[in-house]
């Protein structure tokens, strides 16, 4: 297994990507942390990972509470010797097809503010922890709209560039403690559409062009990929597997380009 007796935080565990991650880790064997702001979600993918067979407990957190973050990390470490992996799979619903000349200044700089400082909270709690053992992988997660050039999603765009960033500087800054950071940017998951916020916000962009979001996604798919689709939450998790598993112990500081070729690197 790949992740045999890793102990492994999922913040945003509820979630469709973070949800799919955690129980990637557990089926590799790893002690899975879920947080998230919803109870109930929250047991549902720990449950459905202990039917499964893997080990999966979960807490309430907001992450935009730093104090709280570092208490959540420092309960984790001192029940079981420290933290392996932390990924930060949080959404948040944010506006999408509003044009520059009409969006306002608090609508864009919500998604910046709120990925920037959340990723800037879960990463310091867990690499606290990591530094002191010599090792620990942190993963984050983007967009191509980090990449990408268009009108209606300026928000999102410089949120998931400030996002991947902070990633290549933040391997910089914590590659001595050997802690490796790799950031997942995959494209739009059709099967997440419905679960997720980044769903949600395809979804009101869909409504505002009048069209289905299955129909908006299946564009996608066939005209901005090379592959003709787009990535699946399998596809997802199991490479975020791999990436914080010691096979890939020569990745930090890296964006994994899991766009289906929307972008090419």
């Amino acid at each position: 297994m790949l992740l045999q007796d890793k102990v492994v935080i999922v913040h945003g565990g509820s979630g469709a990507i973070g949800g799919a991650c955690a129980r990637a880790f557990a089926l590799e064997g790893a002690q899975v942390f879920l947080t998230g702001r919803t109870a109930s979600s929250l047991r549902c993918v720990a449950e459905e990972i202990a039917a499964a067979g893997g080990r999966a407990s979960f807490d309430v957190l907001d992450v935009l509470d730093a104090a709280a973050t570092r208490r959540h990390a420092d309960g984790i470490a001192a029940q079981t010797g420290g933290i392996d992996v932390s990924l930060n799979a949080i959404g948040v619903f944010h506006v999408q097809g509003t044009p520059f000349l009409d969006l306002s200044l608090n609508d864009y700089l919500h998604p910046v503010d709120t990925y920037t400082r959340a990723n800037f909270n879960t990463a310091q709690a867990a690499a606290r922890h990591m530094a002191r053992r010599g090792s620990g992988v942190l993963l984050t997660l983007s967009t191509p709209g980090a990449r990408l050039s268009g009108a209606g999603f300026l928000g999102n765009g410089v949120a998931s560039a400030a996002v991947e960033a902070f990633s290549r500087l933040l391997a910089g800054e914590l590659g001595g403690y050997g802690i490796r950071v790799v950031c997942l940017r995959p494209d739009a998951i059709p099967e997440a559409a419905a679960r997720s916020h980044s769903g949600k916000v395809f979804a009101a962009a869909a409504g505002e062009m009048g069209v289905s979001i299955d129909a908006m996604l299946a564009e996608r798919a066939t005209t901005a990929t090379l592959l003709k689709r787009l990535p699946t939450l399998a596809q997802v998790a199991g490479f975020a597997a791999f990436a914080a598993s010691d096979r890939a112990g020569a990745m930090t500081g890296a964006i994994a380009n899991l766009s289906c070729g929307s972008l090419v690197d």
